[in-house]
């Protein structure tokens, strides 16, 4: 066994040994059937802590002449699949971290060709008088072995796109790099199958072809890769009841990542942090600094500062992603800032509607942190009110919710269209923003004879009533209140038994002021 030619099984049988372990072994099913094939090229891109290295960990195991990982993997799902045994440790394979090399030499011309000469070593020594003494370049070493021995090789390769997430490196840089590993992969007979992993897609380029035979598997487009970087829901469910904890606030938490099929992905790293320390907090965010994110939702692009408060509110904002040129510094307006946060992990991204928004409490909690230091005043001063307007509709002070609410309106009209029924809507939400610490949210409920505006349900813990909003636009409050009751919205919160409050709240487009009427109830 080498460090990167065929290096054995020991990083994944740490990952396996950890106190908490989810079998993915069934990704391999997949890179199975690919390999030796047309699509035997695949990337898989995905935000940080995510889980990438454990699969690169797990085929490189799983692949890898010079060692034998039956005894390893016999005991996971993988098991079970009549090719099991067809393509265990049958394959030579080079495993690389790119950041590994990057990172000693920041020089690309140095750093590349300090990665071959250290694979060129081992495969000299690996294979004596099949690779010429004083070879340099690794993709003529490679074909040399295949030629000579017909025996193919598995490439997996971990942060591959770390130079493009450097803003050290020069666009220059970044082609000298791409070519690099597509001289090394593009049309080579001697490979077998290439795993790539990475945070970003792969680089766009104009007409230059860069690494134009992957296959993507990304958080904008996940295929059938995406149950496998992460966890589901239904293992997050499992590990809540073996560590008898509760689901929703887990869900609340770090749910939010969803893909086509009603798939819903956790980072890992917030899940086990959160069970092994049992508490819910900001583990994953807090593995880099705030500034991070900042730095990009406080770029001066045009509509911006819109999009980033209306999610806050938790409304959805339609992006085009195909303008995007998979870097972390080249922007033309504000759909390739919010894509790159999708790639990032500070946003979600629903692929039916076009859509992205904040996924969990965990980054809504980074977003915050960002806007206060953006110095994003009127946005900052209805969330610093938010705490005020629960207490005040707590007490049923109408008067006092009315006029809150007309602060919070007449403070954020530069960013959102004042007359608009979807705009007071978003109002209303960015100024109950800290409801989501003792309530769990439903935007248009499904209940009785249409769908409710705004349900505030209560967590498991929170002695606080419902809250079930109507909003009115140009009619009256009363009237807001009288729909609640003759559509039966109430009878959303049959599963809720508890203080129940009606809150009707109603704009009026001629004095741009805001009325509320509210009533209390008690479902038993």
């Amino acid at each position: 066994m080498g460090a990167y030619l065929n290096p054995g099984n020991n990083l994944f049988q740490m990952d396996a040994n950890s106190q908490i372990y989810i079998d993915k072994t069934e990704l391999i099913k997949h890179t199975n059937r690919l390999i030796g094939s047309q699509q035997r090229f695949i990337c898989v891109s995905r935000p940080r802590r995510f889980g990438k290295s454990i699969a690169a960990n797990m085929l490189a195991a799983y692949y890898g002449k010079g060692c034998d990982s039956s005894e390893l993997f016999d005991r996971f799902k993988i098991a079970g699949q009549v090719d099991y045994k067809k393509h265990l440790n049958q394959y030579n394979v080079i495993a690389l971290n790119i950041q590994n090399f990057f990172g000693l030499m920041p020089n690309v011309d140095d750093a590349l060709k300090y990665l071959q000469k250290r694979v060129l070593k081992e495969l000299k020594s690996a294979y004596p008088g099949l690779v010429d003494e004083d070879e340099i370049f690794l993709s003529i070493a490679l074909e040399d072995v295949y030629s000579k021995t017909q025996q193919p090789f598995v490439f997996i390769i971990d942060e591959w796109d770390c130079i493009l997430r450097d803003r050290t490196y020069t666009d220059d840089d970044h082609k000298k790099y791409l070519d690099f590993v597509r001289n090394l992969l593009k049309d080579r007979a001697y490979v077998a199958l290439a795993y790539m992993t990475g945070i970003l897609p792969i680089k766009k380029y104009g007409t230059h072809s860069a690494l134009n035979m992957f296959t993507e598997f990304s958080m904008t487009n996940s295929g059938s890769f995406a149950e496998y970087i992460g966890f589901t829901e239904k293992e997050v469910l499992g590990l809540c009841r073996e560590y008898n904890v509760d689901f929703e606030l887990m869900k609340n938490w770090y749910d939010g990542y969803i893909f086509p099929g009603d798939l819903h992905i956790y980072n890992p790293k917030s899940v086990v942090d959160s069970l092994l320390r049992k508490n819910f907090s900001s583990y994953w965010t807090q593995t880099e600094t705030y500034e991070a994110l900042k730095r990009y939702i406080e770029l001066n692009y045009d509509g911006l500062k819109d999009a980033v408060t209306q999610m806050l509110a938790g409304e959805l904002v339609h992006i085009d992603t195909e303008t995007f040129q998979n870097d972390m510094t080249t922007f033309r307006n504000r759909d390739d800032v919010l894509t790159l946060l999708i790639h990032l992990g500070y946003l979600a991204f629903e692929q039916e509607s076009r859509s992205v928004f904040i996924p969990n409490s965990e980054v809504a909690a980074e977003f915050v942190r960002s806007v206060k230091s953006c110095k994003w005043e009127e946005v900052n001063l209805a969330l610093a009110n938010s705490d005020k307007l629960l207490q005040a509709t707590w007490n049923m002070d109408e008067k006092e919710v009315a006029a809150m609410i007309d602060s919070v309106h007449q403070e954020n009209t530069s960013i959102l269209t004042y007359n608009d029924e979807n705009a007071l809507s978003c109002v209303i939400a960015l100024a109950y923003y800290n409801a989501r610490n003792e309530y769990i949210r439903i935007r248009e409920l499904p209940a009785g004879k249409g769908f409710a505006d705004l349900v505030f349900i209560p967590k498991r813990y929170s002695d606080k009533p419902a809250l079930v909003i109507e909003l009115k636009y140009d009619k009256t409050a009363r009237a807001a209140i009288d729909q609640i009751k003759d559509k039966n919205y109430v009878e959303a919160l049959k599963e809720y038994h508890g203080n129940l409050l009606l809150v009707g709240i109603n704009y009026n487009k001629a004095t741009k002021k805001h009325e509320c009427l509210m009533e209390k109830l008690q479902i038993v």
